[in-house]
């Protein structure tokens, strides 16, 4: 993005960076319409700007968890800049929201949505809670550096919680179990530490939303989340949908499982391993080898799409591969002023990982769309939009996962593992969502009283075939492992809504995929112009979370399964 408003040497440093250009755009006297729309623009600019450099600093962040001066700069900005910001943002809002010239911009495309999120942010402004956001952020993200630290030792070396996870594809049963259980014991160590981490965020977000006025920090997240179009007692239907339509395929599929790999006893590391007792899939060699294998895969969705992954390669926007040291997890990073995003993840040459890959290929590709959209706040859809980008890439990117596996049943075997684990996201998103209700309703509640919430929240949607015995101080602690829940609460849900709606965009794909793939580059063009419906219309499917639509799509997929040849 050329910048028409900072001057092209404009850095951010201090307070003193940042503040004259506040003051004017508070200052400003618009007389206009016209005038007004420049004014969002160019405070659009200085926003795009102000989140590139937190990008940077959390990118970095994220790539050395253990480099104190990166850190530094990361909570420098998170504690010293960001509360310094707030009550300007905030004035900036009241100035928009009282301008007189708005009612002449409603029409204007996206400006209805601009309009909500300004009531809504100044709805939720309360001066108590800029320090508290900032103590709740920093807080946050003790979890990342605990996560970054946990290692075990196997045959002799140390290895990450990422590279470990590959050994429970191993044929060797007792390698697995082994495996799997010093997995346990390493986070298992951090149950209190993590307990304790998550009563303390509780806390702080709790006292929150009580000083902006909500009777808990769940309502008070639905606003602050922009969800207009979903209400939490349509989370209930999603949670009942699931558990009804999708919980008895994979109760079904775990028994061929057990079946297949002749057990009395179908055990938790049993469930990554492949049915036919064959070695783990092996898709690419090392980060290079990934990233070239994703141009070529992308390149036959559509030229543009794999342009974006070669030039995110050539500026050196890819980290790839796990190491000691990274942060947890995968993400794509927006850089709002370039527009060229990051790619970040613990890659270990799993199928796992190159899921990761194209999911994440499949947000680029959405930052790339909504690049050059006039507003900062247009680029940043909800994540009900932005997770349909991603999912839906996993799926139709799957028709040429040919370059990755030259052998047929490999190929076959990777689909259905995908498959299968599609299937899988969808309770365990259900589980994720209700745990979280569950928790924000009753904020003051006990240790015992939070195991009894995951119990009411895990086994509904767990199935009935793995057995547990013996092991059930691990099960009553599987919450432990999710970001979501210490990091981004109440972000989680997204990814069940978005998964049905990826399963539609990879049917229409199926059916035509010229057609389809135009209709979803279209739908993530509009960033956050139009609504999450709209969107999804857009794509050529519906925003819907019923049990009819729910077992419509499930249909299709499970008629997917059965036509694969292994």
């Amino acid at each position: 993005m050329k910048r028409t408003y900072l001057p092209a040497d404009f850095k951010v440093t201090t307070w003193d960076s940042l503040k004259p250009y506040f003051d004017e755009l508070l200052s400003r006297n618009i007389s206009s319409s016209k005038e007004l729309y420049t004014w969002y623009l160019n405070r659009s600019e200085f926003e795009s700007a102000i989140s590139e450099d937190l990008g940077w600093r959390y990118i970095k962040m994220t790539c050395d968890t253990t480099n104190e001066e990166i850190k530094n700069n990361f909570n420098f900005f998170v504690s010293e800049l960001q509360p310094a910001m707030a009550p300007y943002s905030n004035q900036l809002d009241t100035k928009a929201l009282e301008d007189p010239f708005l009612k002449d911009l409603k029409d204007t495309e996206g400006f209805d949505i601009v309009i909500k999120l300004l009531e809504k942010d100044k709805a939720l402004y309360r001066e108590e809670n800029i320090e508290l956001n900032s103590e709740i952020e920093q807080t946050a993200h003790e979890f990342g550096t605990i996560s970054a630290a946990m290692t075990i030792v196997v045959d002799d070396k140390e290895i990450t919680m990422q590279q470990a996870a590959d050994y429970l594809l191993q044929t060797d049963r007792d390698k697995r179990a082994v495996v799997w259980k010093a997995i346990q014991d390493r986070r298992y160590q951090e149950k209190t530490t993590l307990d304790n981490l998550y009563t303390t965020l509780i806390g702080l977000r709790n006292t929150v939303s009580k000083n902006a006025g909500f009777e808990n920090f769940r309502d008070y997240m639905f606003v602050a989340m922009g969800r207009f179009d979903y209400s939490p007692e349509d989370c209930f239907s999603f949670h009942e949908a699931i558990k009804g339509e999708v919980v008895p395929i994979l109760n079904s599929l775990s028994q061929e499982r057990k079946k297949a790999l002749k057990l009395d006893a179908l055990k938790p590391w049993d469930l990554s391993v492949n049915y036919f007792g064959d070695t783990p899939l092996k898709p690419f060699k090392d980060a290079d080898d990934l990233t070239e294998k994703t141009i070529q895969c992308f390149s036959k969705l559509d030229a543009y799409t794999a342009e974006c992954i070669a030039t995110m390669k050539k500026m050196g926007h890819l980290d790839l591969m796990s190491r000691k040291g990274k942060a947890p997890g995968g993400y794509n990073y927006p850089l709002d002023e370039s527009g060229v995003p990051f790619i970040f993840m613990n890659a270990t040459q799993s199928l796992r990982d190159l899921v990761t890959m194209v999911h994440e290929g499949g947000h680029a590709l959405h930052s790339f769309l909504t690049a050059d959209l006039e507003l900062n706040v247009f680029k940043h859809p909800t994540s009900e939009v932005a997770e349909l980008a991603s999912m839906s890439m996993e799926l139709m990117s799957m028709e040429h996962w040919d370059i990755f596996f030259e052998n047929e049943k490999d190929l076959a075997r990777a689909k259905r593992e995908h498959l299968e684990s599609v299937l899988q996201t969808l309770p365990w998103v259900a589980t994720i969502d209700l745990f979280q209700h569950k928790i924000y309703e009753k904020p003051d509640h006990t240790l015992a009283e939070r195991e009894t919430m995951w119990k009411e929240s895990f086994y509904p949607f767990s199935g009935t075939t793995t057995d547990w015995s013996g092991l059930e101080k691990y099960r009553e602690n599987a919450w432990q492992k999710q970001l979501h829940l210490f990091e981004v609460p109440f972000y989680y849900i997204e990814y069940g809504m978005a998964q049905l709606g990826a399963i539609a965009v990879w049917r229409n794909y199926k059916k035509d995929p010229q057609k389809g793939y135009a209709l979803y580059k279209n739908a993530l063009a509009q960033g956050y112009k139009k609504s999450i419906p709209e969107v999804y219309k857009a794509a050529g499917i519906k925003f819907d979370f019923s049990k009819e639509y729910i077992k419509e799509l499930m249909d299709f997929v499970k008629s997917e399964l059965s036509n694969l040849n292994l």
